[in-house]
């Protein structure tokens, strides 16, 4: 049976009827049972690789960035995160639908978090980031937990844009690196180093 995306890229996943569905593919309704238990099995199928990627390549950078030693952290402390990101686009770019279905299609869906999933890693790895450097005798200063949490929110967000707006991949490598630099600059400065 074909996969019916351009279904999902239309409209969010909660607004896309069964019965459109099947119509748009060329099928009966009993035929798509024949595939799928529900369309939440379909949108399953056409998104759970792309999610189950994004936010592994995510918590694999996270980790191994906290696996480097303090001297290599500070050091790369920009760099990684602008690896990590470049990958994530790189996907995006070679599987277009299944990222836009992830990013702007997926309300009503456990694959819905995918933003706050990321965001909530990229807590955890700046809390680290920071407890890191207090133990090298840097000094912190206490970042508001509302602050931070809108900060990386539109952190995240800012970065998938690049993908909303369709992107030559000249542009949007060049935007990433820009991007990274100036959240790479406000996160020191809020850090204070």
């Amino acid at each position: 049976m074909k996969l019916p995306k351009r279904n999902f890229l239309k409209k969010v996943f909660l607004l896309l009827s069964l019965r459109n569905i099947v119509k748009n593919a060329g099928v009966t309704t009993g035929a798509f049972y024949g595939y799928y238990r529900s369309k939440e099995e379909l949108f399953a199928a056409l998104v759970d690789e792309a999610y189950q990627y994004l936010l592994g390549n995510y918590k694999a950078a996270a980790e191994g960035f906290e696996q480097l030693s303090p001297k290599e952290q500070m050091e790369r402390m920009g760099s990684v995160g602008r690896e990590c990101m470049q990958k994530m686009l790189v996907y995006m770019r070679t599987h277009p639908e299944a990222a836009r279905l992830l990013l702007f299609c997926a309300e009503g869906t456990p694959y819905a978090s995918l933003i706050d999933d990321l965001v909530e890693q990229e807590i955890q790895s700046t809390e680290h980031y920071g407890q890191m450097l207090r133990e090298q005798e840097k000094t912190v200063p206490a970042i508001d937990q509302r602050l931070e949490h809108i900060l990386v929110t539109g952190m995240v967000n800012v970065y998938f844009e690049i993908i909303r707006h369709n992107m030559s991949e000249e542009d949007s490598d060049r935007y990433l690196c820009e991007l990274n630099d100036f959240y790479t600059a406000g996160w020191n400065k809020i850090m204070g180093q």
